[in-house]
């Protein structure tokens, strides 16, 4: 049974819409085990279905070194969705890297449907959130939690999310990976991402990649940027079944998700790579890779929190 042109619209906001950046926080869960001098590069192709429907699609291309990263995502709704949203959109974060670690990080995304266009410029330095564009601005709802300076500290950008590192030198495919909490601000939201390890799987991909991956469960926190009696985030903060699958980039100890899924209110949605080709760089020739090497990835409509 096909889902009503009202419950495509509902789904499409509670999985593509209702937190900003969410689809980047998790198609940008880039784990780094430890800051070894590695180098790599992953050309990627992503499909999203709803209940088995497809609703968008996308591709996704990183280049990553010991020092630097840069990412870019452009990408839109496809089918019986794209009829009534006409969804599409891009997002660009590039920045530096310091044992691992994010330093310096800037986040642009432009979402648009055929309703509205919503941008975000922003800028986090050392955690701390130091400009901050948005178009529109937000609205005065009384209900809202409004986001203080307290909330513009201790995060990162949904793009740049997960880039953190943990302790030793093991296979980066363990349970480990998924043992963290990313606390994300995307101009408008600040949230927690709570992941936890749920298994070991394999997968395989139309073309690239096949073999094992660490599937971890994701918990969504509003903590401020919402309101909080609005339908979507309560449905989504009482969701224990999102689920995200990390396989490796070669050349490299960095983890990104190959797949995404959780349920809907009308079924199943999955974001998941048909194609993942990755290669290592050499350092010698990383070197010469330009700064801002574009990541693609699927984009999202614009967001009513």
């Amino acid at each position: 049974m096909r889902p009503s042109p009202q419950a495509n619209r509902s789904a499409s906001r509670l999985i593509t819409g209702i937190l900003p950046g969410l689809a980047s926080a998790l198609l940008g869960l880039i784990v780094w085990a430890v800051p070894a001098a590695a180098q790599g590069r992953l050309e990627a192709q992503y499909t999203m279905t709803l209940a088995g429907l497809p609703i968008g699609k996308g591709t996704w291309v990183i280049d990553i070194s010991d020092s630097q990263y840069s990412a870019t995502a452009s990408g839109g709704t496809v089918g019986l969705l794209r009829t009534f949203t006409g969804g599409e959109g891009k997002t660009a974060s590039q920045g530096t890297l310091q044992a691992g670690k994010p330093m310096v990080s800037t986040y642009a995304a432009t979402i648009k449907s055929s309703k509205k266009t919503d941008e975000i410029r922003l800028t986090v330095n050392k955690g701390t959130v130091k400009d901050l564009k948005l178009d529109p601005p937000r609205d005065a709802d009384a209900e809202r939690v409004p986001v203080t300076e307290n909330d513009r500290q201790g995060v990162l950008d949904p793009m740049i999310a997960s880039i953190v590192r943990a302790p030793g030198t093991g296979n980066p495919l363990a349970p480990e990976a998924c043992q963290r909490t990313l606390p994300v601000f995307d101009g408008r939201l600040r949230y927690d991402l709570q992941l936890a390890f749920k298994r070991m799987d394999k997968v395989k991909a139309d073309k690239g990649y096949e073999g094992p991956v660490v599937v971890c469960a994701v918990y969504f926190t509003p903590i401020a940027g919402h309101i909080p009696s609005r339908a979507a985030i309560k449905y989504m903060a009482k969701l224990r079944d999102i689920e995200v699958w990390l396989a490796p980039i070669a050349g490299t100890r960095v983890l990104v998700p190959f797949r995404a899924a959780g349920p809907t209110p009308v079924g199943q949605a999955v974001l998941e790579a048909t194609q993942f080709v990755s290669v290592a760089v050499p350092v010698k020739d990383a070197a010469k890779t330009p700064e801002k090497t574009p990541v693609r990835a699927i984009a999202t409509e614009p967001k009513s929190q």
